[in-house]
């Protein structure tokens, strides 16, 4: 049997069952996570984008408990690598082996080669082996002694690191993190959800009871979907200002790269679509800015002096980027536009 490559999708899903499969994802996911829909939505956004996740938080706040409960709602391959710094790459990527019997090498695959791979703690492995996600998290695809292998869809690392300043972590360089398509932090509960967390939690594990409620080819019908939700071109000229304008910000060294702005496109359609539309709004790049562009750049040192977030400095630039200018009302305006029936930023219907 052959492996499906990255690009293979299956066909589209009529938005009732689009709505119906994506909405029973998080509610599963809410059965383990309490109170934190909007990050449970960003996440499911992030796999229908054809992206990666990195969670990044203190230790004990639910990152790998997200992490597990998205894997385990979709019936597909899953693996987990705990990162140490004794961790190889040929650990995540895989190893030729000889075979006495056949007096030939044998590849053995690692455990990247899976639909959904939780890497939990990455900033706790060398630098040597994170670069060994390079390939795969980018290309699908994993080349060792020569030969390329390619991964099936959907793929998706979901990975979780605590904050640089903990003991024994090695920061992501830069090519790695621009690979991440979002990164979220789950942040403490409120005191509603950590009550409740205690009645769910406290006899046992809601995680061991979790079942899948999608699978593989479901996933792959709803990318299909996400691909078709239509971007005008002053909301997709609006996303190359918003990237710009990292470039060029005073309290940066370091702007967001190209294929942030693809990202940042991609997470939008996604986004777009589990609201239940199929254009993108600018409303959700803005929305989207900050998780999908703060951890791509780096603020100058006098930034950092002055104690400015990554976050903060692109929410400023969120609030001071002009919108588009043919915004011609509220994206809550459901009456019908003039002239052609539809908003200024809806796709032509036939």
């Amino acid at each position: 049997m052959t492996q499906q490559t990255w690009d293979e999708v299956g066909g589209l899903l009529p938005h009732d069952e689009f709505r119906a499969a994506s909405e029973a994802v998080v509610a599963n996911i809410e059965q383990v996570i309490e109170g934190k829909t909007a990050t449970v939505r960003l996440a499911l956004a992030v796999l229908l984008a054809e992206g990666h996740l990195l969670i990044e938080d203190v230790p004990g706040v639910g990152k790998t408990k997200l992490a597990k409960a998205l894997a385990r709602s979709i019936d597909c391959s899953v693996r987990r690598i705990q990162f140490t710094p004794d961790l190889l790459p040929s650990d995540v990527t895989g190893v030729s082996v000889y075979n006495q019997e056949t007096h030939d090498f044998e590849f053995r695959p690692g455990a990247v080669f899976a639909n959904l791979v939780v890497g939990d703690e990455i900033n706790r492995a060398s630098p040597k082996t994170q670069s060994a996600l390079l390939e795969c998290m980018e290309e699908r695809q994993v080349t060792v002694d020569g030969v390329t292998y390619q991964l099936q869809t959907p793929f998706m690392v979901i990975a979780t690191q605590n904050p640089i300043e903990m003991e024994g972590t090695y920061p992501l360089p830069e090519a790695q993190r621009d690979r991440f398509t979002a990164r979220i932090a789950m942040g403490y509960p409120d005191v509603g959800a950590e009550l409740a967390m205690l009645d769910g939690h406290g006899a046992t594990d809601p995680l061991d009871q979790l079942r899948p409620v999608s699978d593989a080819a479901t996933v792959r019908r709803l990318i299909a979907t996400v691909r078709q939700v239509h971007v005008a071109d002053a909301v997709k000229q609006y996303a190359i200002d918003l990237v710009t304008a990292t470039r060029e910000a005073p309290d940066l060294r370091l702007g967001a790269s190209p294929r942030a702005t693809l990202q940042l496109l991609r997470t939008a359609r996604a986004v777009a679509a589990l609201e239940g539309r199929d254009y993108v709004l600018p409303d959700d790049l803005q929305a989207l800015a900050v998780p999908v562009l703060a951890h791509r750049i780096i603020p100058t040192a006098d930034a950092q002096l002055a104690r400015r977030t990554t976050d903060a400095i692109v929410s400023d630039l969120v609030h001071r980027l002009p919108l588009p200018n043919d915004r011609k009302r509220s994206p809550y305006d459901t009456r019908p536009a003039s002239g052609n029936g539809r908003g200024p930023y809806e796709p032509r219907r036939p």
